[in-house]
């Protein structure tokens, strides 16, 4: 599966599309990037006059490029307009801000995928390759029909 087919079948559109660049994705793993673009929504009110970007926000980035990117190469044709891919648990230890106009670097390690459920040991880099946030994400994959 082409990584640009892969960020076109992601449930996300902008301004909640965390994921401009997938550098790569196999069984074991993804690796993707994002710059967070100063005219994002969040910035105007996080931090008024020193603006950075929330936790959540960098988490989210974490779970679509290192999750969600990793899941719906992992089941390729199987993934279907009814499919989605939920959170069901994460575990995020955050070590340095992100501001804006900063461009990160996420990569995912599959722990394991089985019924469904996917975790992953997944970290961000800023562009010096500092550690910016790392930790599990888990998610499962169902059928909007269940």
């Amino acid at each position: 599966m082409d990584k640009q087919d892969i960020i076109a079948r992601l449930p996300y559109k902008k301004p909640f599309l965390f994921v401009d660049k997938l550098i790569n994705i196999d069984e074991n793993g993804a690796e993707g990037s994002f710059l967070f673009d100063e005219n994002l929504e969040f910035y105007k009110g996080h931090f008024s006059g020193f603006p950075v970007t929330p936790g959540v926000i960098l988490t989210e980035t974490m779970a679509q490029i290192g999750l969600v990117c990793l899941g719906i190469y992992l089941v390729n044709d199987n993934f279907i307009q009814n499919t989605s891919i939920a959170l069901t648990s994460t575990d995020i230890e955050f070590l340095k801000p992100v501001f804006p106009n900063e461009n990160v670097t996420v990569v995912s390690k599959k722990i394991y995928f089985r019924f469904g459920k996917l975790k992953c040991h997944v970290s961000m880099k800023n562009e010096s390759g500092e550690e910016i946030c790392s930790g599990t994400i888990a998610g499962i994959i169902h059928s909007k029909n269940e």
